[in-house]
């Protein structure tokens, strides 16, 4: 396989749908390999000769998971994708074409509409998000879910992080650079990323130290930024990614089936903060004050 794209996912109701439109838009010699972390999909993923399904018999977490999966991975590159994620034609190409051995590469982001809510009483449509409990034109309080499946207007480029070491959009950046195919980033969101596979391990695949969530695109740009890489966003492609809505009515199913514990998130900022302010990484050549001077003038960093 030219490219392994593998999907940690805990139960995500939409596992399939992004399965289905990967295949449906790859280009070149890719592989899906997900991996169901402690549960078996709802609904579940269909037999597919370009997929590989893993089931952990415990939940590990889902960077244990991206690792899993990059270890049965063969492929020269390996991406990793949230289970809610729709792409541009030939997203995988695109991405390959321009890849340098040291880089992580990442497609610009719209954020995505994957459903709205459908009031069964008088067809009226509510967007993503909690379901309604009455319709906002009639008395209806039955809805059903209808998949639209479909980046929204706007995409995002370019993301940066504070100097508490927290995620931030940085749309000036990305203004500043429009006319720029291969927009170097100072960090990304993480829900979805590309390298060479042995680029992975050499970065040391995902820090399991962290926890399970949080500080993912953190880690990843620190990781190549400050060991001599490079974090660029390839705006030739797209992918699109929705974004977590809490739990349903009936408090069972979830948009973002992995726990979101607040102290679990705090956990992660603090080891990351400790790790990076600290310049503790040990596969760095550069401190942490060549990535922000790189990028001067960086907002939080920068007074005015």
């Amino acid at each position: 396989m030219d490219l392994s794209i593998v999907i940690p996912a805990r139960n995500e109701m939409f596992l399939q749908r992004t399965i289905t439109d990967i295949l449906e838009n790859i280009e070149a010699d890719t592989e899906v390999i997900a991996v169901c972390d402690g549960v078996w999909p709802e609904p579940p993923v269909y037999d597919h000769p370009r997929v590989t399904i893993v089931k952990t018999p415990e939940p590990i977490g889902q960077r244990a998971a991206t690792n899993l999966g990059v270890r049965v991975s063969q492929a020269k590159y390996v991406a990793k994708a949230d289970a809610h994620c729709g792409f541009a034609k030939g997203f995988d190409r695109v991405l390959m074409a321009d890849c340098q051995p040291d880089w992580i590469v990442v497609p610009m982001m719209f954020n995505f509409n994957a459903f709205e809510w459908l009031c069964e009483e008088c067809g009226n449509r509510t967007g993503q998000g909690f379901e309604p409990h009455e319709c906002g034109k009639c008395s209806g309080t039955q809805f059903e879910m209808d998949v639209v499946w479909k980046p929204r207007k706007h995409n995002t480029v370019s993301w940066r992080f504070d100097k508490d070491m927290r995620f931030q959009y940085w749309r000036k950046h990305g203004r500043q650079n429009r006319s720029v195919e291969l927009l170097e980033s100072m960090s990304f969101i993480g829900a979805f990323m590309m390298m060479e596979r042995d680029y992975f391990w050499k970065l040391g695949g995902c820090d399991e130290a962290h926890g399970s969530w949080g500080q993912f695109g953190t880690e990843w740009a620190c990781k190549t930024w400050l060991s001599g890489g490079k974090l660029v966003t390839n705006k030739k492609t797209w992918f699109g990614h929705m974004f977590r809505t809490g739990n349903f009515r009936d408090g069972e199913r979830s948009t973002f089936p992995y726990p979101l514990d607040a102290r679990q998130v705090e956990k992660a900022r603090s080891y990351s903060r400790d790790l990076w302010l600290g310049d503790k990484w040990p596969q760095a050549i550069h401190p942490l004050s060549w990535l922000v001077e790189r990028f001067k003038p960086v907002p939080d960093w920068h007074d005015n």
